[in-house]
């Protein structure tokens, strides 16, 4: 897995636990916060936006990975969640954010999701561990 300083994943888990405070979740009232840490060396953070239509509503993975995009990085090396209480697993990312993370990860074997509590407790694993068998980016043929 991805070698992370112990700073870096304090700040990564002091920003998701920040951006957590800005969620919008009137309907289920779960806020969830995110932060990765582009390959740029910036860190990205996101919350997430609930809709009363339920589909267009955006989580805090894909909010902070679509901030980093838009600001120009196609790369993270690294990515916190944070939601419920202080279990570090109450907020593991969904399908559609699974599938977001492994086209945006550094590398699917290596880059480390950390899951972490609302008291700064966490765990990572690699992205491979939480979506094993992600839908692949295109690779056009030339021949």
């Amino acid at each position: 897995m991805t070698k992370l300083t112990q700073e870096e994943i304090k700040a990564l888990v002091d920003r998701a636990i920040q951006y957590r405070l800005a969620a919008y979740a009137p309907y289920s009232e779960f806020k969830v916060g995110a932060a990765v840490l582009g390959t740029d060396g910036k860190i990205y953070g996101g919350c997430n936006i609930e809709n009363a239509s339920f589909g267009l509503t955006n989580c805090a993975e894909r909010t902070a990975i679509f901030k980093m995009v838009s600001e120009g990085c196609l790369t993270f090396k690294a990515l916190a969640v944070v939601g419920g209480d202080d279990e570090p697993a109450e907020a593991g990312p969904c399908g559609a954010c699974r599938q977001v993370i492994s086209e945006f990860c550094e590398d699917i074997n290596e880059t480390p999701i950390i899951e972490c509590g609302q008291n700064g407790s966490y765990y990572m694993e690699p992205v491979i561990a939480f979506y094993p068998r992600p839908f692949m980016k295109f690779e056009p043929n030339n021949d």
